[in-house]
């Protein structure tokens, strides 16, 4: 996939616990758990500011587009 969820490197950044910014964006732990593995289909623009809010960072400092490798063809 090429986009990547850094907000397990976010977390630990702010030494923050992943059970508080679960409570404080109103979300189970393990929904956040499958956020940060980057299974998840999506993420709502309310979820994603409560998490940037909490985190005292920028979507960016939690999401990184990485392109797919091209094919030397």
């Amino acid at each position: 996939m090429p986009i990547v969820i850094k907000l397990d490197v976010m977390l630990a950044e702010r030494k923050a616990r992943s059970k508080d910014l679960a409570e404080y964006i109103g979300i189970t732990e393990a929904n956040l758990s499958l956020l940060k593995q980057g299974k998840v289909k999506g993420v709502r623009f309310d979820t994603l500011e409560r998490i940037c809010a909490y985190l005292d960072c920028q979507p960016g400092d939690i999401l990184r587009f990485v392109p797919a490798a091209q094919d030397a063809d």
